[in-house]
């Protein structure tokens, strides 16, 4: 093994692999019983991590066994054609080669059967089952109370009252947790754990706890705090969008009291977490169901599983473990300081050390009613204290830096302050994000406020992660046990040699600088690619449209299409038309005015055109119709987007149906109909050629233009799912969000902040010089309302859209 790093001043220095009186090398007489010969090995959580590499195993070194795996139907598929799908799985991929795939898929359909089941409904077992291995559970830390209950402890309720129903008398081996033994001190021995705890009545009280909590939530005053922050936050959408956004909330909330009613109640038991107070309540499940029944049970406690060192081949591991995402979000340079002890032993075990000693305990004599316990772990033997963790992973992403997009991520720093000084940090970080955030909510939006939003959120998502990591690895990083692992030790200087050589588990062979810099760190950066591979925002937006004649692509105007809002354009009617004895009369109104629209714009969009285009009362039809031919009609076009219009051609050479949709009037819209194949606007009651300042119809806004999209859709055949949506308020989230392929434009702060949570396309159309104009195809009368909703002719061709004169 290398020199270990340099201990930090202060810090104790790592303790050295003890000596032994025997080396392992001096093989203790092998028992009758040392490997599996032609068992029948029922197994559960055949699809997890630790099952996959399990049944691998048990495939290519123990040819004579067979294997029932507990495991129910997803969706479509069946139990039996999701455990064939494992074969696509690169745990299998050596094997395979090794046999021929001819060869592995006969063994795998004679040797491989599915129990279709699950742990709580495990139906009837076979009767000629050999052994048990009880692999199945939550993969997470920190679920909610009910959850864990569910699985851990109710899924082993129902394996062994499935056994007991059953005629099979197997060697059941229980994998576990070495952390079961909660918040303790100094060596956790190889034994039954020492509580009183009557794991029945917790069982009982977590399985109605999501009762209480949902009663809870829907008390008036939850309800109404909802209600008023969807309002506050989303308003403009429309209340049915208020509304689906406030039960969002209340279904998150009952989430997180759960999960704190899941973390509180293991604390006040002594236990780290849910997760492990779970697992413990599962052994003595096993414990009190099976083997004072008078059966063999043996529990296997793995330490925290990561990646395999040998077989099936160095570096394997499916998807992320418990210490990568702290190690992957230390790389990204999210963590810029952590509260653990220096000194403390990070436990770490490849899964094929879990895997070969599960196998090896399965194989061993077991004697009824006397369970054995074995920690499959590295702290006692070979100890790698938490610093010498960090100075790994530091160097690693030091030498192989993350991309962040400009560059390479560099990793920070850790001194190791302390939990409370790390806290306190954390907290005044928390509070200067929640402030700013809620400047820049108030500042006008452009692109700088944006990106000054961007940065405020990066910053806030990282608070958020070191806040989750902090209370989630605490106990992990600060821990202060030993697992004691001299029965495991036992075991395998009991195993042949050639077993202990091809399928051994001396942790004492684990050379960590060589495992982390080798086999485990550049494992999961694989994997981050792999899931980071998602293309950029412009990247999706300029990709080539797809050629089809069964999507629409939905266009906003103002602030999409046009550089202008309701009232620009009023103010240029306005000015072409007033009297100018007028001038000063109205020009003090509209100022007047501006508060009760500003406030009309902020609770409802509907509200504000309602309101704005009150003002056109008394101007005459003929009047409008002439400036909109004239001066306003070629300002209006002066403001239109360049890449807006281009994006329009581009859809409509795809073959996409273009449609403009907008909440202002008929009237305006003119001099855009030879751009869009539909123009669909409202218009205004008129007496005698006379606007009367009243809509004729309710504003096409919000949750009146997404229903408006549908009835569209649904109308005349169009394949939302694959659609297109162009918008740039917050009002236009509830209709864009029905589309497959959403898009925001210029938009505003909350808009945005959706748009990025949900890696929606961000664009910024910028308008070209202000005296450049689009060359504009000859007019053509393709006006529609939004009454007036069928499919129209497509207008001539529009050869030389977005070009600039």
């Amino acid at each position: 093994m290398t020199d270990a790093p340099h201990t930090p001043a202060g810090a104790k220095p790592a303790r050295k692999t003890p000596v032994r009186k025997k080396p392992l090398a001096a093989r203790a007489p092998a028992t009758k019983n040392t490997v599996l010969t032609n068992e029948h090995v029922f197994i559960t959580g055949g699809t997890g991590f630790v099952g996959q590499a399990l049944l691998e195993r048990l495939l290519s070194s123990h040819p004579d066994t067979r294997m029932t795996v507990l495991v129910r139907g997803k969706g479509s598929l069946t139990g039996q054609a999701r455990l064939a799908g494992l074969l696509r799985k690169p745990v299998f991929k050596n094997w395979i080669e090794t046999v021929g795939e001819d060869e592995a898929h006969r063994q795998f359909s004679t040797r491989v059967t599915a129990h279709e089941g699950s742990l709580g409904n495990v139906g009837t077992l076979p009767d000629d089952i050999d052994v048990v291995i009880h692999s199945a559970s939550t993969v997470s830390f920190d679920p909610p109370i009910d959850e864990a209950f569910d699985t851990n402890v109710g899924g082993a309720h129902g394996i062994y009252g499935a056994l007991l129903a059953s005629k099979s008398t197997p060697h059941v081996v229980h994998i576990s947790t070495a952390y079961v033994g909660g918040i303790r001190k100094g060596i956790a021995p190889e034994a039954s754990l020492t509580h009183n705890v009557d794991w029945r009545a917790e069982y009982e009280a977590a399985k109605s706890a999501r009762i209480r909590v949902e009663l809870e939530s829907r008390q008036p005053e939850a309800l109404r705090a909802q209600l008023t922050a969807a309002k506050a936050r989303h308003g403009k959408t429309g209340p049915q969008a208020v509304a689906g956004f406030a039960e969002a909330a209340r279904t998150a909330w009952v989430r997180e009291r759960l999960v704190d009613y899941g973390r509180t109640r293991a604390e006040s038991l002594g236990w780290t977490d849910v997760y492990t107070l779970t697992k413990a309540f599962a052994e003595r499940a096993a414990e009190e169901l099976w083997a004072q029944s008078g059966h063999r049970l043996s529990i296997v406690r793995p330490s925290i599983i990561e990646s395999s060192l040998h077989h099936p081949f160095p570096g394997w591991i499916d998807g992320y473990k418990v210490a990568d995402p702290l190690i992957i979000a230390y790389g990204r340079g999210q963590l810029p300081d952590f509260p653990g002890l220096p000194d403390s032993i990070l436990d770490v075990i490849p899964v094929d050390f879990v895997v070969n000693a599960a196998l090896a305990v399965a194989a061993r004599d077991a004697k009824p009613n006397e369970p054995k316990y074995y920690h499959v772990s590295s702290g006692a033997s070979n100890p790698l204290p938490f610093h010498r963790m960090y100075e790994n992973v530091n160097r690693y992403f030091t030498e192989n830096p993350l991309p962040d997009g400009t560059g390479h991520i560099t990793v920070p720093l850790w001194r190791f302050p302390g939990g409370v000084r790390v806290e306190n940090a954390l907290a005044r970080r928390e509070k200067q994000a929640a402030t700013a955030e809620r400047l820049i909510e108030h500042l006008p939006t452009t692109p700088r406020t944006r990106t000054w939003l961007d940065t405020v959120t990066k910053g806030k998502h990282g608070l958020q992660k070191l806040r989750a990591f902090t209370e989630l690895y605490r106990a992990y990083v600060q821990t202060e046990i030993i697992f004691d692992d001299t029965n495991t030790r036992a075991l395998f200087l009991s195993l042949p040699d050639d077993v202990q050589k091809n399928e051994g588990f001396d942790v004492t062979e684990i050379d960590w600088e060589d495992y982390f810099q080798k086999v485990h760190f550049p494992a999961v950066t694989t994997l981050t690619r792999a899931f980071g591979k998602r293309p950029a925002a412009k990247e999706r937006a300029t990709r080539a449209l797809p050629q089809r004649s069964d999507v629409v692509a939905i266009f906003d105007l103002e602030g999409t299409v046009l550089e202008s809002n309701l009232v620009k354009q009023y103010l240029q009617l306005w000015s072409g038309s007033v009297p100018r004895k007028r001038v000063a009369h109205d020009l003090g109104n509209f100022a007047f005015s501006l508060p009760k629209y500003f406030r009309a714009e902020r609770r409802d969009r509907g509200e504000f055109i309602r309101t704005f285009m009150r003002r056109y009362q008394g101007f005459k039809v003929s009047e409008i119709q002439g400036l909109v031919s004239g001066s306003f009609g070629r300002a209006m076009l002066r403001r239109a987007l360049p890449d807006a219009l281009r994006r329009v051609q581009a859809h409509r050479d795809a073959g996409h149906r273009t449609v403009l949709v907008t909440g202002t009037i008929d009237l305006m819209v003119e001099p855009f109909l030879p751009y869009f194949d539909e123009v669909v606007a409202g218009s205004m009651h008129e007496r005698n050629g006379v606007l009367t300042g009243f809509l004729a119809d309710p504003p096409l806004v919000d949750e009146a233009r997404a229903a408006w999209l549908r009835h569209y859709a649904a109308k005349n055949g169009f394949d939302l799912e694959h659609s297109y949506g162009y918008g740039d308020s917050h009002a236009d989230l509830v209709w864009l969000q029905l589309l497959g392929n959403p898009s925001v434009v210029n938009p505003d702060i909350s808009l945005y902040r959706h748009a990025m949570e949900k890696h929606w396309n961000v664009l910024d159309w910028k308008r070209g010089s202000a005296t450049s104009k689009p060359i504009l195809p000859m007019p053509t009368n393709n006006k529609r309302t939004a009454s007036d909703t069928a499919a129209p002719e497509a207008p001539q061709s529009t050869e030389g859209v977005g070009q600039t004169s």
